[in-house]
């Protein structure tokens, strides 16, 4: 009989359930290729099955207008901590294509213009370069 492995997703809410691909305007100098994330020198972002996050923040409500708009800005946020895309080069980029997937994902104006300006004022130490936590796998028994 074999072991059973898992691991506590903690903050996550949300699991991608097949890869999410979406052409932005962060084109880096060479490609970037993580477990779950690729974006490629013209801007093609991939984001794999399986990748977690944790929905809007702070007051921000998770609703279908901003969850797409959400998993993107987290994910370029994540490539920012991990130093794949410089912060202070990609941060108002990023902020800005999170606003503008939640108005084509029909937001009303003013609710993206609060979101973007809650993640532009309040956010920026979620972008700063840190090493990410190593990830604990328990196996049982």
């Amino acid at each position: 009989m074999g072991k059973a492995c898992y691991r506590k997703l903690g903050k996550y809410k949300y699991q991608l359930m097949g890869d999410y691909v979406i052409k932005i305007d962060i084109k880096p100098s060479q490609n970037i290729d993580f477990e779950f994330i690729s974006l490629s020198t013209d801007g093609a972002l991939t984001i794999r099955k399986g990748y977690a996050w944790d929905g809007a923040s702070g007051p921000a409500i998770d609703t279908r207008e901003i969850m797409r708009g959400s998993l993107v800005h987290d994910v370029l946020y994540q490539l920012m901590r991990l130093s794949a895309l410089d912060h202070k080069v990609h941060r108002k980029p990023a902020d800005q294509i999170m606003k503008d997937i939640c108005l084509e994902d029909k937001m009303c104006s003013f609710r993206a213009w609060y979101v973007y300006q809650g993640v532009h004022l309040f956010a920026e130490h979620s972008a700063r370069p840190r090493k990410e936590p190593e990830v604990e796998i328990i196996c049982v028994p």
